[in-house]
């Protein structure tokens, strides 16, 4: 495996880092269909997800928590869940979930794992029992922070000292946003809190509503752009880095 970090964007919320030769997912969502929504990418290869040291989920949304993407991933990962989600993956079939709560840490091999706040309501349905919403600080060889959905919040500034990249949500699924997330402008202030040295849109150009890619073709390209315009605005000493679905990139060496 590479010295270098490599971080692979699969699409919506899902992005595989490599690092420090443990290999760890965030929400991963690898359907072509799920409910109303349609795949408008190609899946992923499924030899690029085997060998997976955890699986991280953000909160438990059903685009997010999926139990069709994690039963297709093997039995044998270890996930990593929020505060009150064991239980709903348990109805799932999936009884290996390690919960963790906000300032909790977990060690993956060679990497710690932080779970981080999240501003979002973290509940699998409007009226079902509460979980947490969690973004994770994976530190190792390089220093990364996923936020999972989120609201901005003040506290961001403190997630982490010298954050290499940031994998930020600039978008969601349809035409408009609902309380709990970021859109590009959001998500570019809240670069001002993290300060990473990079930042990369997740959350867009993954899934739509049937039929909507033919009303509304620019969700599909549109987010990441108009991120990178505000974040060149608000923080240009930030290098955005936009990667489609299934595009890498590999960081430097740490010095």
């Amino acid at each position: 495996m590479s010295e270098r970090t490599r971080i692979t964007f699969i699409g919506h919320s899902s992005v595989l880092i490599e690092m420090d030769n443990e290999r760890v997912l965030t929400d991963p969502l690898l359907r072509k269909r799920i409910w109303h929504l349609q795949r408008h990418r190609p899946p992923v290869a499924p030899e690029l997800l085997a060998d997976l040291s955890a699986v991280l989920i953000s909160h438990a949304h059903l685009d997010h928590l999926d139990f069709p993407s994690l039963h297709s991933l093997g039995w044998e990962n270890k996930i990593i869940s929020p505060r009150g989600t064991a239980r709903i993956l348990k109805k799932g079939g999936i009884q290996n979930a390690i919960e963790i709560s906000c300032g909790e840490k977990i060690e993956v091999g060679s990497i710690v794992i932080t779970a981080t706040h999240a501003e979002h309501d973290g509940a699998r349905y409007r009226y079902s029992r509460p979980a947490e919403s969690l973004g994770y600080f994976i530190n190792g060889t390089s220093r990364i922070y996923f936020s999972g959905d989120t609201e901005l919040f003040p506290e961001m500034a403190d997630i982490a000292p010298n954050i290499d990249v940031a994998l930020l949500p600039v978008w969601g699924w349809g035409p408009n946003l609902g309380p709990g997330h970021m859109d590009p402008q959001q998500a570019a202030r809240a670069l001002q809190f993290l300060q990473p040295e990079i930042a990369i849109p997740i959350h867009w150009g993954t899934f739509l509503p049937f039929g909507l890619k033919w009303l509304l073709p620019s969700i599909l390209t549109e987010p990441p752009r108009a991120f990178a315009g505000f974040a060149k605005k608000l923080t240009p000493e930030v290098r955005v880095i936009i990667l489609e679905p299934g595009e890498s990139i590999e960081l430097p060496i740490r010095e």
